[in-house]
């Protein structure tokens, strides 16, 4: 394989920091603001987590190898996180025939 790395594990990978940061339904939102920032109410803590944050570097590109992990009833890291940054990274990927994988534990929390 081309790059640096033949494979990447995110077990329960915090990936869709922009959007998790902006959902004050999730009880642990609001409290982690002061940490991170508000980007709901501070333009330069939005553009400050998209910078970083991995959902919003996914491009069209080679990827390694994915297999991304989740927990259904995590509280902590959604298991549509996860999901999203797979889908994307599987739509979006050059090199087609390298895979994309998801598995979600339909039991477990974090």
């Amino acid at each position: 394989p081309k790059g640096l790395f033949a494979a990447v594990v995110g077990e329960v990978p915090f990936v869709d920091v922009l959007n998790t940061m902006m959902d004050t339904s999730l009880p642990l939102t609001p409290p982690e603001w002061p940490e991170w920032g508000n980007p709901i109410e501070s333009k330069e803590a939005f553009e400050y987590i998209k910078s970083y944050a991995p959902y919003e570097q996914v491009e069209a590109k080679d990827y390694p190898h994915l297999l991304a992990t989740a927990g259904l009833t995590d509280p902590r890291v959604t298991y549509w996180e996860p999901a999203k940054w797979v889908a994307k990274v599987r739509q979006l990927r050059t090199n087609k025939d390298y895979l994309s994988l998801l598995k979600t534990d339909m039991g477990a929390g974090h």
